[in-house]
């Protein structure tokens, strides 16, 4: 594809040809024009598909020149540049049939995404015109599918192949080293779905000059395939080096993951599953270009959450504190990503044990202020997606779950008692002593006294009493726990007197009553 630039300050039109690299972009710069007169008398011989022109020259206006250009080739995109003073004329030409306008303060990339836009316009025209090469591509791009997913490739014959598929299978290609498959995404330019699509796209197209590959265009993602050189880590560096080079010019970041290396056509769908899988990893790897030899032999990290750490969580979630929320997460998360064995199904259960954690510690703390709970006690499974890192996919999950209980219990619903039951609940094996409780509610502990005993019926400490040898109760049924151990969990550090009021309270001593709830 060719372009032709236009300008008669030799600054700008030197500037233009040399700043941005033009070949690299799948573009070949024709010599550039010092006059509208000069371009309009080599076009119909050089015949450009993109113009990109200063809208005001001595002599012939950058106007005047589209208008004329595109009467000798109406398919022409013309671009023109334009300063701050020009914009309500530049408006004026794009309704006149100028494809897009950019002006003489615009960065490389803005003008390497302007002309980039133009490019797309062109082939979709050329691809419209010619419906031969639509059905080309149509069917190249099926078989492509076939060979990576379904491994078809026996259903094609090599010369077939070596005419869909020439940078793979041509004459000299299939002679050269292993075939892989490799996946790349690109970060850098705007969000929006036009703006990802033509990133894309120029990626493609550099990649496919660069590196002599097939590729296919996903929605989000590139699918490629190669034939590696003679030296499968000399394949790999050269690959480094093209994918650096790809990001300066278009100033975005890539992201690849190569599949295993394979020999033959019918194996390209195992290169193909390693690739996927392993660009599965994209937000678990801290390298920007990986191999699924590098997760592939990972055997899982942690799963479950520890006691300690839902303690510490369930303390978090009761204060309501968004920020020691963030920052408790992000510790926890970073911890799992310095795991070497962590695998994305080991991650997902952790998440999920998590999850479960925090809906147990709501149905705790709701229960123990008298009210019903309307939380599924099936938390969603927590899902890692490639749009959101684990840390904020699980921080958005406990931060749901914890503004699901202050907002119920918020906003003057729930009374300082009820308060004071939930924090109780979470702190049964630590200090819920009346002047620690008291500060948690914002209240003086006289006060605290006053108004629990009214609204519970009880004392504050005959409840607190009742609450530890109710748990310790759960303790001694379900678990083989020493006693002084079952004593310690429910904030008792002298076992005596701790069997003296587990006694008061059930008519048994601890070991009695475990005793009589095994044989039950």
């Amino acid at each position: 594809m060719r372009i032709m630039i236009v300008d008669d300050e030799v600054i700008i039109r030197t500037g233009l040809a040399k700043v941005i690299k033009w070949d690299e972009l799948g573009m070949e710069l024709l010599e550039p024009a010092a006059s509208a007169e000069e371009a309009i008398g080599r076009i119909p011989l050089e015949r450009p598909n993109i113009l990109l022109t200063d809208i005001r020259m001595t002599g012939k206006t950058g106007l005047q020149l589209a208008e004329e250009a595109i009467r000798i080739l109406p398919d022409l995109e013309v671009i023109v540049l334009s300063g701050y003073d020009d914009f309500m004329y530049t408006q004026q030409a794009i309704r006149q049939g100028v494809s897009d306008y950019l002006l003489k303060t615009s960065r490389p990339e803005e003008i390497i995404k302007t002309v980039l836009k133009a490019r797309q316009r062109i082939e979709e025209k050329w691809a419209a015109h010619s419906q031969d090469h639509f059905k080309y591509k149509e069917a190249r791009n099926r078989m492509f599918e076939r060979l990576i997913t379904d491994g078809e490739a026996e259903k094609f014959d090599m010369p077939l192949l070596a005419t869909y598929f020439p940078a793979l299978f041509g004459e000299h290609e299939a002679a050269g080293g292993d075939l892989q498959i490799f996946i790349v995404s690109a970060e850098g330019w705007e969000e929006s779905p036009s703006s990802s699509s033509l990133l894309l796209f120029a990626v493609d197209n550099m990649l496919q000059d660069l590196m002599n590959c097939e590729s296919l265009l996903e929605k989000k993602r590139i699918v490629a395939a190669i034939r590696l050189g003679s030296s499968s880590e000399n394949g790999m560096s050269h690959l480094r080096f093209i994918f650096q080079k790809v990001e300066r010019l278009l100033k975005c970041k890539l992201f690849a993951a190569f599949g295993t290396a394979v020999q033959q056509p019918d194996q390209l769908h195992e290169s193909y599953a390693a690739a996927s899988e392993a660009f599965g990893y994209k937000l678990l790897i801290n390298e920007s270009i990986w191999k699924y030899e590098d997760i592939g032999k990972r055997k899982g990290g942690k799963t479950f959450s520890t006691h300690d750490e839902e303690i510490e969580l369930s303390s978090i979630l009761l204060e309501d504190d968004t920020v020691a929320l963030k920052s408790w997460v992000q510790r926890f998360i970073q911890v799992q990503m310095e795991d070497p064995e962590v695998t994305i199904e080991s991650l997902e259960a952790l998440l999920h044990s998590v999850a479960i954690s925090a809906h147990r510690w709501l149905e705790r703390v709701v229960a123990a202020t008298g009210r019903e709970s309307v939380v599924d006690d099936r938390p969603a499974h927590v899902q890692l997606k490639l749009t959101v890192t684990p840390k904020d996919t699980l921080f958005q999950h406990l931060y749901a779950v914890m503004k699901l209980y202050h907002n119920r219990l918020g906003e003057g619903q729930a009374t300082h008692a009820q308060k004071a039951m939930a924090y109780i609940e979470e702190h049964l094996g630590s200090d819920v002593g009346l002047q620690q409780v008291a500060k948690h509610v914002h209240l003086h502990p006289n006060h605290l006294s006053e108004v629990f005993k009214k609204e519970v019926g009880v004392t504050f400490g005959d409840y607190v009493t009742k609450q530890k040898i109710q748990r310790a109760m759960e303790i001694l049924t379900i678990s083989p726990a020493k006693i002084s151990e079952v004593a310690y969990a429910v904030g008792y550090e002298d076992v005596k007197y701790f069997s003296q009021i587990f006694k008061k309270y059930t008519g048994k001593t601890p070991s009695e009553f475990r005793e009589a709830a095994g044989s039950s």
